[in-house]
């Protein structure tokens, strides 16, 4: 674990716990109206954690050991689920309810599981949504789930999910920026489409790796450009319409960073493109996707031009002290 003087982790912990109780009252302000729902939903729910299946999405059967819950909970639980829109991470099989995220995350997840091991181990999930892949993870027998993101809105979708399965996952209102002053350091840090939503990737693969115990990995996914150069994209205004895009690095530059944080070791996993099989507009979104981030004549384009969105897979190892 980095160094830090006692009394300024101290107060570091303290201005965390401060801004964190802040973010959860709005957020409790915000959504309290669903929340309450949740509440008359969880009060007609199984007492015990509903079976759960990873296929192509998670699969959450309503009806175990012969109980049938009735018409009027069906309702409300679509009813919940709307209200929570747009969902991004999924897709969710919640009974016959289908919720058609906008992301077939199960693509990108089927992709990473092969080369990681989290069995007996600390895991967190940097940017986690509404915790898709932390219930994917859940079935790999982790010794702990944390997941960091944010957004209300997501916690509160994971928090709906979660009232099925009941799984014993951490969800901070937390972001990258605060894995240095956070209490508890991890062997496996995932940290997927974030990296090039930071203005400073230097300063977020810094607060990665310090969020590593020694000999710990860091599972890294992002948008990249092909070059052997060490240069990367930065897009004037926007990237696929994204505003808050700001370096799209070449692979060696990815590693050149890691390598000025203090990463011992970078692999790349995999390179591949981001297509509108994966990412799509559905009706749980209500807005647009990447069919409409791209030029209508030449979809190896963005709309504004740039070389259409790809992504690299990487594995990046802190070193082992001793």
């Amino acid at each position: 674990m980095p160094s830090c003087p006692k009394k300024n982790r101290k107060n570091a912990s303290k201005s965390l716990a401060s801004n964190t109780t802040h973010s959860n009252i709005s957020i409790a302000k915000t959504f309290a109206p669903i929340v309450q729902k949740m509440y008359s939903l969880s009060e007609k729910l199984p007492l015990k954690a509903l079976e759960y299946s990873c296929n192509e999405g998670i699969v959450i059967d309503l009806s175990p050991n012969g109980v049938i819950l009735d018409s009027q909970t069906h309702t409300l639980i679509e009813e919940i689920a709307l209200l929570l829109r747009p969902w991004r991470k999924g897709p969710f099989y919640i009974g016959e309810l289908f919720i058609d995220t906008e992301w077939k995350s199960f693509i990108k997840w089927q992709l990473l599981a092969p080369f990681v091991d989290l069995a007996g181990k600390d895991v967190a999930d940097i940017g986690c949504n509404n915790g898709y892949y932390l219930f994917e993870m859940a079935k790999h027998s982790p010794k702990s789930l944390v997941g960091f993101d944010p957004s209300g809105l997501y916690k509160t979708q994971f928090d709906f999910i979660n009232l099925f399965l009941k799984q014993p996952i951490t969800y901070e209102l937390l972001g990258i920026q605060h894995l240095r002053d956070y209490q508890k350091r991890f062997d496996v840090i995932f940290c997927l489409g974030v990296l090039y939503h930071r203005s400073d990737p230097i300063v977020a693969l810094k607060s990665l790796f310090m969020g590593l115990n020694d000999g710990g990995e860091l599972i890294l996914d992002t948008l990249i450009i092909d070059s052997t150069l060490e240069i990367a994209l930065c897009p004037r205004l926007s990237y696929a319409k994204m505003p808050n895009v700001y370096f799209i690095p070449s692979v060696p530059t990815l590693k050149g960073w890691c390598d000025r944080v203090g990463f011992a070791e970078v692999e790349v996993l995999a390179i591949s493109e981001t297509s509108t099989n994966e990412q799509r507009k559905t009706e749980w979104i209500q807005g647009l996707s990447l069919e409409s981030f791209l030029d209508p004549s030449d979809i190896s384009k963005t709309i504004e031009g740039y070389p259409a969105p790809k992504r690299g897979y990487f594995r990046c190892k802190k070193a082992k002290k001793g």
